[in-house]
């Protein structure tokens, strides 16, 4: 018999975790709570896959700036769900390798299309303006793009006046969210498509299923 819990709702899978035999991953948003929290949970009762949830818990609490309430429930300083932006965070906490020394990622990225530094600047009360550390030709339209690509992945406000600022909209700073995000934004089409791809495979299973 499967075993099933009430852990609210699923709202990501990793059906196969590369780093802990192929065990599956679930990322929960828990119901009838005053304020978003999340839990990231397993079925398998291998040994050692508690330390790895814990893992990847802390990466989401590192890269992601969120915090770790009791029983390991991570949620947002502002109280915020930024239910897209957790997703990517999830996935991308569960690509690292838990031997790796984990650092909140930078403001900036090295753009492969431009061959330029591109910064992320926080202008205060949520507000992050994408700019370029040089000029270049054309560099205006790079730019604007992956302000579209955070603004997609992390569901924030764009502006009516500048094409390279974007808005969380509880008006709060997330530095380390952007950052996390800021590493797909330049290619964001990709970044939808494999979310995509992990929503359509497997399923979080009881540990009779798994290895």
């Amino acid at each position: 018999m499967k075993e099933t819990l009430d852990l609210g709702s699923r709202i990501e899978l990793v059906p196969m975790d590369q780093h802990f035999n192929d065990i599956s991953i679930g990322l929960y948003k828990l119901n009838n709570t005053a304020k978003p929290f999340y839990l990231v949970h397993t079925y398998s009762k291998l040994a050692g896959s508690k330390s790895r949830i814990n893992n990847i818990i802390e990466n989401m609490r590192i890269l992601g700036g969120m915090e770790i309430a009791s029983d390991l429930k991570l949620h947002f300083r502002c109280g915020c769900d930024h239910h897209l932006a957790v997703r990517r965070l999830f996935t991308e906490s569960c690509k690292i390798n838990p031997e790796k020394t984990v650092t909140p990622y930078p403001l900036h990225i090295t753009d492969r299309k431009s061959n330029c530094i591109l910064n992320v600047e926080n202008h205060g009360n949520g507000q992050y303006k994408v700019s370029a550390a040089e000029p270049v030709v054309g560099i205006e339209k790079r730019t604007a793009t992956v302000a579209r690509g955070l603004q997609k992945l992390g569901e924030l406000v764009d502006s009516n006046t500048d094409a390279n600022s974007i808005t969380f909209p509880c008006k709060q700073s997330h530095d380390a969210l952007i950052a996390i995000l800021l590493v797909r934004a330049p290619n964001v089409r990709a970044a939808i498509r494999e979310a995509e791809e992990l929503a359509n495979r497997g399923q979080l299973i009881a540990p009779s299923a798994q290895k």
